[in-house]
């Protein structure tokens, strides 16, 4: 019998995880590299096992993720995002304890542009009267 598999795409500033999520004894394998290999940080360790933690599915499924774009903490915030996605695959469920975690929404917060005749985004040249 084939174990059943499921996928979701995760976003997070300009990074974007793809998340295959099977049942399994709780390996992540991220862009074939293993967790403490990719993510050397534990804030960020802990930051992706949130929705695991919050749903009592720690040592559940297997992980394997393809992430890329943005720098490591982006891509941390969309492979927990995936990570939450793929869990409502598996069950429905467990959608209100995810979304009153705020693991469902999108962090839509990027960086501001930079203006032409400006330094910055909001940093205007100093004014001077003489």
């Amino acid at each position: 019998m084939a174990v059943k598999s499921y996928y979701a795409t995760g976003k997070r500033k300009t990074s974007i995880a793809r998340v295959w999520m099977k049942e399994g004894s709780g390996v992540f394998v991220i862009n074939k590299r293993t967790f403490d290999e990719y993510f050397t940080l534990d804030i960020l360790r802990g930051l992706i096992q949130q929705p695991l933690n919050v749903t009592d599915k720690k040592d559940k499924f297997d992980f394997y993720i393809n992430v890329n774009g943005g720098g490591i903490s982006g891509q941390a915030g969309a492979i927990r995002h995936g990570i939450s996605k793929a869990l409502l695959g598996y069950d429905e469920e467990l959608k209100s304890v995810l979304k009153k975690a705020g693991f469902l929404t999108r962090d839509a917060r990027v960086k501001e542009r930079k203006k032409y005749g400006q330094p910055g985004a909001r940093k205007k040249f100093q004014y001077s009267k003489r």
